[in-house]
């Protein structure tokens, strides 16, 4: 049987991982555009705002922005994936 190399009919891809659009994300502290960035595309130091720790090129996080329209290229802000995930459990690092 061949191959098949389209996504299913109604599926849709992640595209947040694979071509570097943001997906929506709705929480108590508001609303927010978050894309992933894959390890192979993390080229320079970041510091997590969650964690207060570096994180080094080659490791997979995320880049976080507000979704309203006073957020731009300044507001963005790149987490470790667990970070963002517990942002409502723990207290704010440095912004």
């Amino acid at each position: 049987m061949p191959r098949r190399n389209r996504p299913e009919r109604g599926g849709r891809p992640d595209l947040g991982a694979s071509t570097g659009w943001a997906r929506s994300e709705s929480a108590g502290d508001g609303e927010w555009l978050v894309r992933t960035v894959p390890g192979a595309q993390a080229t320079k130091d970041y510091r997590c705002p969650g964690c207060d720790h570096e994180i080094r090129p080659g490791t997979p996080h995320l880049v976080v922005w507000p979704a309203d329209d006073t957020g731009g290229v300044a507001d963005r802000r790149h987490w470790h994936k667990a970070c963002w995930d517990a942002r409502s459990r723990r207290r704010p690092g440095r912004w």
